[in-house]
């Protein structure tokens, strides 16, 4: 799990808190239900406006899910795996794949290509356009919650002008003033505390996750064609080095070593 992720969350949502209970802890004069239909209706609909029904359905719980969940397998352990198995080709040759335990799926299905005995071209072909595939749903993950994070506070500020309107139109109500001009506050206090606290970093978070998998994927992919190549061992532990930083180089090399 992502600890960063929830403890943000959880973090920022404890920050209002805490400022509503020095405030007095009145939280019911923090909720309208005219500024929630506002807000999450509003921002619901023009999200739905950029994007196919198919992607939201898709992008949403794909990106929910990889904001809250670390990457199983880290580039300087798979090079590590990737090592391990070029020794194993190199000694007992591809069928021994087959009995080979691999955490990583995707590294798993390469192993399993290699034991098949697909080609060179076969193997790269569908392994990239998984890579790619998978890229795209997390790329469109990110899109739909940036999407809602830009939608969000503009919401808020149409919450916000009904809000006046409604108090401006009934100044001879005093009755009517209160309820208007907390729908105009709240609406635009949920807009930036959605966008701010949940949509906008999430939106962040994915990216930054879409590219780590996209160095790990690459990464698998030379290591399983520089295998299917039958390159050495060392030889496929030098050339996959390059994908880390140079801090992690070091100490990966003194492993070897």
């Amino acid at each position: 799990m992502d600890l960063a992720t929830g403890v943000g969350l959880l973090g920022g949502i404890g920050v209002v808190f805490t400022l509503i209970m020095i405030d007095g802890g009145n939280f019911a004069a923090y909720f309208d239900k005219h500024a929630v239909i506002v807000i999450f209706g509003g921002s619901v609909m023009a999200t739905i406006i950029r994007f196919p029904f198919s992607t939201i359905a898709h992008g949403l719980p794909m990106g929910l899910r990889y904001a809250f969940t670390m990457r199983a397998v880290k580039p300087h352990d798979l090079i590590e795996e990737i090592t391990k198995i070029a020794d194993v080709v190199r000694k007992s040759g591809p069928m021994a794949l087959e009995n080979m335990e691999i955490a990583d799926p995707f590294l798993a299905q390469g192993a399993r290509y290699i034991a098949d005995g697909y080609d060179r071209e076969f193997i790269r072909d569908t392994m990239e356009r998984d890579r790619d595939n998978f890229l795209m749903h997390l790329d469109e993950g990110s899109k739909i919650y940036r999407a809602f994070g830009d939608c969000a506070p503009a919401w808020g500020m149409i919450g916000t002008i009904l809000g006046m309107v409604t108090m401006f139109a009934n100044m001879s109500d005093p009755s009517k003033l209160g309820p208007a001009m907390a729908t105009a506050l709240l609406a635009t206090l949920y807009g930036a505390l959605i966008a701010n606290l949940v949509t906008l970093p999430i939106a962040d978070k994915l990216h930054v996750k879409l590219e780590e998998e996209d160095v790990s994927r690459s990464l698998i992919i030379d290591g399983i064609l520089m295998i299917r190549d039958q390159k050495s061992p060392t030889l496929v532990r030098e050339m996959l080095v390059a994908y880390l930083p140079h801090n992690h180089r070091e100490s990966l090399t003194e492993a070897a070593a």
